[in-house]
């Protein structure tokens, strides 16, 4: 017969794993993890020139993070965040211009009237 204790964890974990919902459905990427990550963009997207190592590897890495549609939207709903705040000017140009820079392909544009619901 196991031990009380051992009995009482085995029941604690046991209830946590079906009171927790999937991993799947929760998105786990903040925005200020995006932010964080896209940080090395920012010159870029200020001055232009020439676009930051870090900048595609951050965009490329956010990409392979979001690998469930939680994510995704939550990633799209940063970027239009940033975009909404940056609205008008070279800024939103050079920015919606990365992905193709860096030679990654997003599932939308980087725009203030991207659709994030929309994105599987």
């Amino acid at each position: 017969m196991a031990p009380r204790g051992l009995t009482l964890a085995l029941a604690v974990v046991l209830v946590a794993a079906v009171v927790t919902p999937p991993a799947a459905v929760q998105a786990a990427i903040s925005c200020s993890a995006v932010y964080n990550t896209l940080m090395p963009c920012l010159p870029y997207v200020q001055a232009g020139g020439t676009v930051p190592r870090g900048c595609c590897s951050g965009i490329q890495a956010l990409l392979a993070a979001a690998n469930n549609t939680p994510d995704r939207r939550t990633i799209c709903g940063c970027l239009k965040n940033v975009a909404n705040g940056a609205s008008g000017g070279p800024y939103i140009t050079r920015a919606a211009a990365l992905p193709s820079k860096c030679n990654v392909s997003l599932p939308y544009k980087i725009t203030t009237n991207v659709n994030c619901n929309s994105i599987n």
